[in-house]
């Protein structure tokens, strides 16, 4: 597999350390620059609607950071509406004048079939798996 960014690969990586849920996540290289927060918006919410398709834990809705000093701005998850679950969680990151969102997720989602998906939406896709 070829990274096209080593370093936020590695970070994304870190993200996914055992914990009480096994993680696998996704890094997606846009082309949306600053003034495009709106195209990124609804990317953002395209690909977590994939992720939630996957889980298959039902109805989801978008909780944003911020208004809630426990998230970064730009930081955004998914939860289940019934029960407010952990589904995925996203953070958007400005990097060399375009956004590159990284969305991570519990590792019980056909990774494979989820980065095809997401590239189909006409994204370049970094696929990150937890151990």
């Amino acid at each position: 597999m070829e990274t096209v960014d080593e370093d936020l690969y590695q970070r994304t990586k870190a993200l996914l350390e055992p914990g009480d849920v096994e993680l696998n996540g996704l890094i997606v290289h846009t082309d949306f620059g600053g003034n495009e927060e709106a195209r990124l918006h609804e990317a953002t919410l395209e690909i977590g609607d994939a992720v939630a398709d996957r889980a298959g834990k039902g109805d989801t809705y978008v909780y944003s950071g911020n208004d809630d000093d426990r998230f970064g701005l730009n930081q955004h998850q998914g939860l289940t509406i019934e029960g407010d679950e952990f589904v995925w969680e996203c953070q958007q990151l400005l990097r060399d004048g375009t956004f590159d969102l990284v969305i991570y997720y519990e590792a019980d989602v056909d990774q494979a079939a989820l980065v095809e998906e997401v590239e189909g939406m006409g994204f370049e896709v970094t696929s990150v798996e937890g151990d």
